[in-house]
C-alpha cells in the first residue's frame, strides 16, 4: 500500500479540526453523489425555526430549472420534538397520511433535541412505502442563545453580541447530538437515508461574518431574529432555505434569483450582494458537513 505523503495527512488532521470548531461533526463522510436531476415531492414537518421553508424552497427549485417539484404538504407544531408529531392522532396526522400513500420522495423534519425517537419512527415507516424515500433532519440554531435549544426560565431580552467562539460553544452539543443519531440511525438501516441539514451552521457562520462586519446591509446579530426565542427575519428564512434546496438537490444554490422574501419596501429590488453571501454560506455550511450527502467538486 503505498505512503501518504506527509503534508497530505496534515492537511486531513487540520481539516478535522476545522469541522470541530465550527461545530460539525467528523463522522465518516458520506460518498460523493451526483446532483438530483428531478423535482423532488417535499413533505415539511417541523416547527417554527424549520416550516417557513416550503414556499421559498418551491421557488428556488423551480428557478434552479425543477420545475415538477412539489411542496406535498406542511405539518406544524409549535416548539415540537419530532416524537410530538409522530403522537398526533392518525387522523390529524398529514405527515403520517401522506407517507403512506409513497409519494414523498423526501420528509423533511427538525427535532428541538436529539436523540428523538419520532426521527427514526418516521423514517421506518415511511421506508415501509417507499424504500427510496429521503429524510433530511435540520440542526437548527440555538433558541435564546442558550446551549439548551428550547430552554426553561428562558428570558425575554437576548445579548445576540456574541463571538465566533461563543457561538461556536453555545451550538457544539447540540449539533454533536444531531450528528450522533442521523449517523447512528444510517448505521441501523445498512444504508444511507437520513441527511443533515446544517442550517444551524449555516446561521452560525453568518452572524461570525456580521462580528466581522462582513455582511452588506447588515451590522448587527440582532438584526436576523424576530424576537428573543431567535424567530428568523428574512435573511435566515432565506439562508435555511438554501441550505434545504443544496441538501435536497445536491446542487449549489449559488446564482439562484433573489427570493421574494428578501426584497421590502424599502428596497424592492433585494439586495444581491447580501443574497449571493447567503447562497454562498449555505453551500459552505452544506459541503463541510460530512452527514449531508454534498460534497463540493
Amino acid at each position: 500500500m503505498p505512503r501518504i505523503p506527509l503534508p497530505t495527512r496534515l492537511a486531513a488532521v487540520l481539516f478535522a479540526a476545522a469541522l470541530v470548531a465550527l461545530g460539525l461533526h467528523p463522522a465518516a463522510a458520506q460518498p460523493q453523489t451526483a446532483p438530483v436531476e428531478k423535482g423532488q415531492r417535499v413533505f415539511v414537518c417541523g416547527h417554527s425555526f424549520h416550516v417557513f421553508i416550503g414556499a421559498p424552497l418551491g421557488a428556488m427549485a423551480k428557478a434552479g430549472g425543477y420545475k415538477d417539484h412539489t411542496l406535498v404538504d406542511t405539518q406544524f407544531l409549535g416548539g415540537s420534538r419530532t416524537l410530538q408529531h409522530w403522537n398526533l392522532p392518525d387522523e390529524k396526522n398529514k405527515a403520517k397520511q401522506a407517507l403512506k400513500t409513497g409519494t414523498v420522495d423526501v420528509l423533511t423534519l427538525s427535532p428541538i433535541q436529539q436523540p428523538d425517537e419520532g426521527v427514526e419512527n418516521f423514517v421506518k415507516l415511511g421506508l415501509e412505502h417507499n424504500p427510496n424515500l429521503r429524510v433530511t433532519v435540520q440542526a437548527s440554531w440555538a433558541a435564546w442563545d442558550s446551549d439548551l435549544t428550547f430552554p426553561k426560565g428562558a428570558k425575554d431580552k437576548v445579548d445576540r453580541n456574541k463571538t465566533p467562539d461563543e457561538l461556536r460553544k453555545i451550538h457544539a452539543g447540540y449539533f454533536k447530538n444531531s450528528s450522533d443519531q442521523v449517523e447512528a440511525l444510517n448505521k441501523q438501516l445498512g444504508k444511507t437515508v437520513v441527511f443533515v441539514v446544517p442550517a444551524g451552521q449555516a446561521v452560525v457562520l453568518l452572524r461570525e461574518r456580521i462580528h466581522a462586519g462582513k455582511v452588506p446591509g447588515l451590522k448587527s446579530q440582532e438584526e436576523l431574529f424576530s424576537d428573543a426565542i431567535g424567530h428568523a427575519r428574512p435573511p435566515v428564512q432565506a439562508l435555511v432555505a438554501y441550505c434545504h434546496f443544496a441538501v435536497i438537490y445536491r446542487r449549489s444554490p449559488v446564482g439562484l434569483p433573489m427570493p421574494a422574501l428578501l426584497k421590502n419596501a424599502n428596497n424592492p429590488d433585494g439586495d444581491e450582494n447580501l443574497n449571493r453571501l447567503l447562497q454562498e454560506l449555505a453551500w459552505e455550511a452544506v459541503v463541510q458537513h460530512p452527514l449531508s450527502g454534498v460534497k463540493a467538486k
